[in-house]
């Protein structure tokens, strides 16, 4: 059954709503039994009336303002480390009961540069590791300001948030 046009984004939104993980254009398409140039279109056109709907590298994420955050609280640690480092403050972060929402630099050139990445699991590290030894550690936005970033990080209460920071200043990944 094919589903009118407006119907369809209706649903799309929702789905991206209530996921817990990124959609990609390709699942996307197939679930709606589309091609993945409509899912593109679509998602653009949900865009541009007023829907944040960000691209990640796994595919899509609807963004909740602040009336309606994804996580209960949201708190942001300045890190420090090396590409060695990575695992240990990733894990550090996800077993602490965290997700790491993105990635922020400031860019001496281009300002504040920020990556989204939605990572709250091992597993969901483990594949962002994988992806940035397959393009070579390079690809790390952080190797632009030689190890420094920010981290939003996702919680369900500050007393979480707070426990991980402990936790990476322990380690000397935070900045204190």
């Amino acid at each position: 059954m094919v589903l009118k046009t407006s119907s369809r984004r209706k649903q799309l939104l929702d789905i991206l709503k209530n996921s817990d993980s990124p959609a990609s254009a390709s699942f996307l398409a197939e679930h709606f039994g589309v091609s993945r140039q409509v899912i593109v279109s679509d998602i653009a056109i949900l865009r541009a009336s007023g829907s944040s709907i960000t691209s990640t590298s796994k595919g899509y994420v609807f963004e909740y303002n602040d009336e309606e955050k994804k996580y209960p609280y949201e708190g942001v640690i300045a890190v420090c480390h090396t590409a060695d480092q990575l695992a240990e403050e990733l894990y550090s972060i996800v077993d602490f009961g965290g997700a790491i929402v993105n990635v922020t630099i400031d860019h001496p050139i281009y300002g504040t540069l920020v990556g989204n990445m939605d990572v709250a699991s091992r597993y969901e590290v483990n594949l962002f590791i994988e992806k940035s030894e397959a393009v070579d550690n390079s690809a790390l936005l952080s190797i632009l300001t030689d190890g420094i970033h920010i981290h939003k990080i996702g919680t369900r209460d500050k007393r979480t948030f707070d426990l991980i920071k402990k936790v990476l200043i322990e380690k000397g990944i935070a900045l204190s």
